[in-house]
């Protein structure tokens, strides 16, 4: 995936890149993309996957549990995590991982459905988070 975001620097083609690749090699993805800061809210960004939610409530659900926590946050049933925002009903498990800038910042989420309930697992907020790491740190 490294070499693959090397043909540009830009954040967003980088994002992009990444859902492809991710939607399209893992069959239990069902929503596959980002969800970015800016002016204090959760915007959703480069995506794959049915229509989403444009702006994600304030501090509800998984995106921004794993932003205010800092770190990934897998969630095996979404109708038992307290505040859970359903974009689509369809979805049973979701994982959602903070994309950090450079400096440590917070610049938004990687946030992934499944159709499947304990779709996700902590190898997998691994894996993820190494790749979502490459969207500010390769360089281009």
């Amino acid at each position: 995936m490294e070499e693959l975001l090397k043909k540009t620097d830009d954040p967003i083609c980088r994002m992009a890149t990444i859902n492809a690749v991710l939607h399209h090699k893992m069959d239990n993805f069902f929503w596959t993309g980002f969800y970015l800061l800016k002016d204090g809210e959760l915007r959703v960004g480069p995506y794959q996957g049915p229509v989403a939610c444009q702006i994600l409530e304030s501090n509800k659900g998984v995106c921004w549990a794993a932003i205010n926590a800092g770190k990934s946050i897998v969630v095996p049933d979404v109708e038992k995590f307290p505040g859970h925002i359903a974009c689509d009903s369809r979805s049973k498990s979701e994982i959602a991982i903070p994309l950090k800038k450079t400096d440590g910042s917070i610049a938004g989420v990687l946030d992934i459905d499944s159709k499947e309930f304990s779709a996700f697992d902590e190898e997998d907020a691994e894996q993820l988070e190494k790749i979502v790491s490459f969207i500010y740190t390769t360089k281009g």
